[in-house]
């Protein structure tokens, strides 16, 4: 009876981490979360350097939420999740790429007198 109980505990391990595992990923979470707010505020990098490396850290802290908290590589089908991430990724992509070109197209095609116009007769205060 013992051998089905010790079974269902080995898969439930590998399907889901130890408490050492999330201690690390959560470690490594705030230490990466730190450094780019410490980075940021007291001015360390500036320009794009500074933009460059939070981008670094923000790609560091994606893998590490991945393979310590959602255990991307570790579960029995990883291919299937590994395209459901990849469609995320996709549409997340589309989204900011997509909002990205409406704000430099509005920002474009705009000139500051039509922009304060659009405001006053929105309602809002002028520039």
């Amino acid at each position: 009876m013992s051998e089905p109980s010790a079974f269902n505990h080995d898969i439930h391990e590998r399907s889901h981490g130890s408490i050492a595992s999330y201690t690390i990923g959560f470690l490594l979470a705030v230490i990466l979360t730190m450094v780019a707010y410490v980075l940021t505020v007291r001015h360390v990098l500036a320009g794009n350097i500074l933009v460059a490396t939070l981008l670094g850290l923000a790609i560091i802290q994606l893998i590490v939420q991945l393979f310590f908290f959602l255990h991307i590589g570790r579960e029995t089908k990883p291919r299937w999740r590994a395209v459901m991430l990849l469609m995320a990724i996709g549409v997340v992509v589309i989204l900011v790429i997509g909002s990205i070109w409406i704000m430099y197209n509005l920002n474009y095609r705009m000139t500051p007198q039509q922009i304060q116009n659009y405001l006053r007769k929105e309602g809002g205060s002028d520039l």
